[in-house]
Formats: C-alpha cells, structure tokens, sequence
C-alpha cells in the first residue's frame, strides 16, 4: 500500500542522478548527499507512533462495544443473543474492535495513496514526502490491525471449542479464521473468505514496495493498482459480517458514505492521471482503450450510487427485530 517515489531503482544510493554518483567525474564536495532508500525496517521505527494511535482507537471501540453488549443495546446482542456477557466474549469484542480500527487505518492509507497518485498534490497543506510517509506507516498498520482481528477471532474460536483436547482446538480456531471455505456457520461462510482474501492480498501488496528496486518499478506499479481490490473486500466483509452494522441505521450509511471520498479521488484519479501513459487517448490500442474506457465509466457508476445509497437511506440493511431472535452458537466440535 505504498506510493510510487520518484527513485532511481538500480544503483548504491536513490535518487541521485547518475551524473553525480561516486566516479562520474564531479567533485566529492560538489554532490549532494545521497539519498537513503527507504527500507522495512526504517518505516517500522517511524510507524510506532501510527500503531500507538491505533492501539488507543482499537482500546475506545473496545469500551464502546463492551458498554453496549453490557447494556443490552448491542446490535451484535440483537443479531445473536446468547452473546450477552461482554466478560465471556470479550475476545470477539476485541477482534471487532481490531477489525473497525483495520477498516479505519485502510481508508485512510487507501485516501493517501490516492492523493499522492492523482493530480494537484502539490497544493495539499503537507509535502509530498510527508504524505509518503503517512501512506506507508499507515498502510503497515493496517496490515497489522488486519492481522490481529483475525488472531482474536481465532482466540475467540479456541475458548468455544472447550469440549475438543488443545491440538483439536488450536487446529479447529486455526483453520476457521485462515483457512478459506472451512468456516461452515451461517453467513460467515461466504463473509469470512472475503476477509481472509483482503489479508493474504494485502500483506504482500503492501510489502512488495520494499523489494520494487528488484522486481522493477514498472512491475511493482502493476501489482499495487490491486490494493484498491483489498480496501474493496475489507468494506465487503464488514458489510456482510459486521454485525453492527447489519441493520439499515446510522452506523451503516455512515460506512457507505465514507466510501464517497474514495470513489470520488479514485474517479479523478482515472480521468486526469499523473502520467500521460495512463491517460486515456487515441493510439494506445482498442483493447487498453476499452479496459481504461470500461474503468472510468465503472468508478463513476460507484459514485453515483453511493450518493443514491446516501440520499435515499436504501443501504442494505436488514430490518431491526421487534422481538427477540432466536439464535445459538453453532454446535461445538467434537473429537
């Protein structure tokens, strides 16, 4: 989920022209210094403070979550009411919260990659460099928060199957949350393959910015047009499986409308790209002339949909219960 830098790929430093590298002749004292490349393990160290921030959010959606369950106002207690102790569940209440704060940090690393490709970044308030930067922290904490709500719903799965010896457990918690098509419970059984996609796509996506200077650049912009694909299926999964926001009220048409921001930057994005390669013109063959043409016309269609889903308050939601649901934990496990 990291933003093209303008670097050279080849060579011992970045982003030095050649005719100032070491032996092309140009005085030592002359040459600016060169640029460092940007690594994995620098961006971890400047990421510490995105995590914490992360860390802090996940820990209010937490309460928040665990306030409503307590209450009985939860809407996860309306769609399964034997979820009614937060002190049993409080491990799916985490993996929620890690999931919310993941969905979060992925719109907003997803908003900066847009910023930094499209047209007039220049007259943004920050930099471009810090722009970069909040765009790969971000987008590393986002695989980490990705990776936790999966964990604490494993965590989750293991404490249930209390019947099962721990190798039984482990492998049943294991296998549910990361193996796709395992799950067999109700709609988790389409939503939870969804979620598990976003994670296995965006932990190499993200990471291949980091080995572009081997792959080549050109490959490396190719692959990371997909990351748009993870934010897709993250919103898709939570859509279908969140269940606070299985019902057509506010928290669910304020997910739909967070989406406007994304098409809208995505739809502009594709109309006026940065590089003239992209750009959608005459002598460029009918096959990618089609398939920009195809892509232009598909984000427009996205936006004015969000906009009819927010006029119109239709989002998709299920109509609230007035009475009860009468639901159960799916069977335990046996050996």
């Amino acid at each position: 989920m990291e933003p093209e830098i303008p670097q050279r790929e080849s060579g011992t430093t970045v982003g030095t022209p050649a005719s100032e590298e070491p032996g092309s002749g140009q005085p030592a004292s002359e040459r600016p210094a060169p640029e460092r490349r940007v690594t994995l393990r620098s961006d971890l160290w400047a990421a510490i403070p995105d995590a914490f921030a992360a860390l802090v959010v996940t820990a209010a959606v937490f309460v928040f979550f665990w306030a409503r369950m307590e209450s009985g106002t939860s809407d996860t207690v309306a769609v399964m009411p034997f979820m009614s102790d937060p002190g049993e569940y409080w491990m799916y209440l985490l993996s929620q919260a890690f999931g919310w704060s993941g969905l979060l940090w992925a719109w907003g690393t997803v908003m900066f990659g847009l910023l930094l490709s499209g047209p007039g970044t220049g007259r943004l308030p920050v930099s471009h460099q810090t722009l970069e930067r909040w765009h790969r922290t971000t987008s590393l904490t986002t695989m980490a928060l990705m990776a936790a709500h999966a964990l604490m719903f494993a965590a989750e799965l293991v404490r249930y199957e209390e019947k099962l010896g721990w190798a039984a457990r482990l492998w049943t918690g294991f296998a549910d949350s990361f193996v796709p098509g395992w799950y067999d419970s109700g709609t988790g059984r389409t939503a939870i393959p969804i979620g598990q996609g976003a994670l296995y796509l965006a932990i190499p996506l993200g990471l291949l910015f980091y080995v572009r200077h081997r792959i080549g650049a050109t490959t490396w912009r190719r692959l990371h047009r997909f990351v748009i694909v993870v934010y897709v299926l993250s919103v898709w999964h939570t859509l279908l499986y969140g269940t606070n926001v299985w019902y057509g009220s506010w928290p669910r048409t304020t997910l739909w409308l967070l989406q406007l921001p994304i098409a809208a930057l995505l739809l502009l994005r594709l109309l006026r790209p940065a590089r003239r390669s992209e750009r959608l013109r005459t002598g460029i063959g009918l096959p990618a002339w089609t398939l920009r043409a195809t892509g232009r016309l598909v984000a427009a269609a996205v936006v004015i949909g969000l906009v009819a889903v927010v006029v119109t308050g239709r989002d998709g939601g299920r109509e609230r219960p007035t009475a009860p649901v009468s639901t159960s934990p799916h069977a335990h496990e046996t050996e």
